[in-house]
């Protein structure tokens, strides 16, 4: 969340960013600022309109958990691999077929634990999320300096674009190099 102060100083408005990352490079591929009433399950959709490639793994925090977002995902890239980890109070379902991958996540989880369903799956990746908003958080600030939510976006925005470009910047490029015989 980031924090916009108005004249009042007593009236804080908390902005959310949802962000969509490449774990491959770390880049952040899709991006949206709300408002504070706006739930996370909501801006899947925007997110994925954003994302012209196919997605091979879509990786979530359990509050994406449900038919919708695999679903919604499914229809976005096919043959995408959904990474959310279920409920602790989750049942398969019996009549679902989108979210039948849910069931396989809640079946291995039973028979083998949380750690090692996480270690199988690649959920750890979700912890460049967490990294991003990090990056976010401390190279452009907490707060939003901007007043109106439409100024507010174009910052965000802004912030993003300087986000991967520095990334872009401080990536190495690897060059193979014959190596010399003598």
């Amino acid at each position: 969340m980031l924090r916009v102060r108005r004249l009042n100083p007593n009236r804080l408005v908390n902005r959310g960013v949802h962000l969509a990352i490449d774990a491959d490079s770390g880049e952040i591929i899709a991006h949206s600022l709300t408002d504070q009433e706006t739930g996370d399950t909501s801006q899947l959709g925007p997110l994925l309109d954003q994302i012209d490639d196919e997605i091979s793994q879509f990786t979530a925090d359990g509050a994406y958990d449900g038919t919708s977002t695999y679903e919604a995902v499914l229809r976005h890239s096919a043959g995408a691999r959904v990474v959310i980890p279920p409920r602790s109070n989750a049942v398969e379902r019996p009549y679902a077929q989108a979210s039948c991958r849910r069931d396989d996540h809640i079946a291995s989880m039973q028979a083998d634990g949380r750690l090692k369903w996480q270690a199988s799956t690649g959920y750890g990746k979700r912890a460049l999320i967490e990294t991003a908003m990090g990056r976010y958080k401390g190279i452009i600030g907490p707060r939003l300096r901007a007043r109106s939510f439409l100024a507010q976006q174009t910052e965000a925005a802004i912030g993003v674009a300087i986000l991967n470009r520095m990334l872009a910047c401080g990536r190495p490029k690897f060059v193979r190099c014959e190596a010399s015989a003598g």
